[in-house]
């Protein structure tokens, strides 16, 4: 036997492979290169900036209306909070204020209103429930189902480990 014939033949990149390795140079060629501090600083400040709007949302509640007491405040500033991500979704400010705020954006209330009506505005050209009703809950579903198993299974383990200690 030959030294060549020993050798294992080098494989042939096929066309598809060929394109996809041109194609991710060229996206990584074209993408900007954003630094990991300033990210999460970014992310840290908007963030807590819709926070700090839903604080000062729940003290004017909380001023105006002091029999309503805090838990009815809250739900109220919840209402208020979601409604504003539906209305800066549907007028796409949102899409601005999370390409420059990342992760800051998707807190879990307005984050998640943001989704639905997004969603909803995409297939509004099939209908009102084929498209919008129907993509709408697309987005929920797995929401809630993943919020109700691992819910239950982190109630599980604290019921177990309560009747291990006897607490």
């Amino acid at each position: 036997m030959t030294a060549k014939s020993k050798t294992k033949p080098k494989k042939l990149k096929s066309k598809t492979e060929a394109r996809n390795e041109r194609y991710n140079k060229y996206v990584e060629a074209i993408s900007p290169k954003t630094g990991v501090a300033k990210t999460l600083l970014v992310s840290f400040a908007v963030g807590g900036l819709t926070c700090l709007i839903g604080e000062i949302i729940f003290n004017i509640i909380g001023s105006l209306f002091p029999s309503l007491g805090d838990i009815m405040a809250g739900n109220l500033t919840l209402m208020l909070l979601i409604f504003a991500a539906i209305v800066l979704t549907g007028f796409g400010v949102y899409d601005i204020m999370a390409r420059k705020g990342g992760a800051g954006t998707f807190l879990p209330i307005t984050g998640f209103a943001n989704a639905m009506a997004s969603a909803s505005m995409e297939y509004k050209t099939e209908g009102l429930i084929m498209g919008t009703s129907v993509k709408l809950f697309s987005v929920v579903g797995p929401v809630l189902v993943n919020g109700i198993v691992w819910s239950t299974i982190a109630g599980l383990i604290r019921l177990a480990i309560s009747a291990l200690t006897g607490g």
